[in-house]
């Protein structure tokens, strides 16, 4: 049986030429409030930024067929996005203004399967630390019954952004 899914997006390059305008923090709450266009990204699989603070970030999903791989759960590349989302909003929560982050890399570790019967889950991203150039964050996959059902954690690499 055929499925099909239509999603649209906002010109991600509206918010990529905000991003040093302002503090992290002040820029992930442009994003939260509507203000600013999330990614791209998370209309395509249908994730949200729910939550953020200093050194802390939530987004949060719905898992549907469209995230399954062929065995019928959800797909690990799904809750690594997830959790690279989580971990690197978090880095940029705690970013003066006029700096920016790319992750260097990412670690994972999936602990339970997901799938459409788990419900919503959470991406809950925290800073371990910060320096000048580098930052370390980890992220946890977590249900509604608060089980966790996968872990990462992603070092970033700091840098200066343009002001618009």
């Amino acid at each position: 049986m055929r499925r099909s899914r239509t999603f649209e997006w906002e010109d991600p390059t509206i918010s990529a030429r905000a991003v040093g305008d302002r503090s992290g923090l002040d820029f992930l709450r442009e994003i939260l409030a509507g203000r600013l266009p999330a990614a791209p990204v998370a209309a395509t699989l249908g994730f949200t930024l729910e939550e953020v603070e200093h050194g802390r970030a939530v987004f949060v999903l719905v898992p549907g067929e469209e995230h399954y791989n062929p065995i019928g759960s959800v797909h690990g590349g799904v809750y690594a996005t997830l959790l690279d989302s989580a971990a690197g909003s978090a880095v940029q929560s705690v970013l003066p203004r006029g700096m920016g982050y790319t992750s260097i890399d990412l670690t994972l570790k999936f602990l339970r399967p997901v799938t459409v019967d788990t419900g919503k889950v959470r991406a809950i991203g925290t800073v371990l630390n910060s320096g000048r150039r580098t930052a370390l964050a980890q992220a946890e996959l977590r249900d509604s019954a608060d089980r966790l059902l996968a872990h990462a954690t992603s070092s970033c690499m700091l840098f200066p952004v343009p002001s618009d």
